[in-house]
């Protein structure tokens, strides 16, 4: 079950900003929603969105974004406004308390995820430390 690479994230560190407490592991914007819907409305194999991290880049780790085929059985799996995200079960701890936006500017456009968690970053926002 090859999967394929959806996007590209950006990676910011929230310093002094507390996000609002929430039960789910991830939080999408509205703006997130609306992208994830119009990727996935093109992938109709696909369950969702799966959401993960791997060693990358000059600060250790960074996002992976990929189409979910399955749920793995220790994958959490966060449902909001009718898209379906999964958390790989290695990220799960790195992405608690996040807020996935998605944000398109003249130059580009990406995913942001807002991670009270991460201690540094590399000077691109493609890599992160927690």
């Amino acid at each position: 079950m090859a999967s394929r690479i959806v996007s590209s994230a950006t990676v910011k560190a929230v310093k002094g900003r507390r996000l609002m407490q929430s039960r789910a592991a991830l939080v999408l914007t509205p703006a997130a929603v609306k992208k994830i819907k119009e990727i996935l409305a093109q992938k109709v194999d696909s369950i969702g969105l799966k959401v993960g991290v791997r060693q990358r880049g000059c600060n250790g780790l960074s996002y992976t974004l990929e189409y979910a085929i399955e749920k793995g059985k220790l994958d959490e799996e966060v449902v909001q406004d009718g898209v379906r995200v999964i958390i790989d079960k290695k990220a799960q701890l790195t992405l608690l308390g996040t807020e996935m936006d998605y944000v398109e500017t003249k130059l580009s456009s990406e995913f942001v995820f807002n991670n009270p968690n991460i201690k540094g970053t590399c000077g691109c926002g493609e890599s992160f430390s927690v």
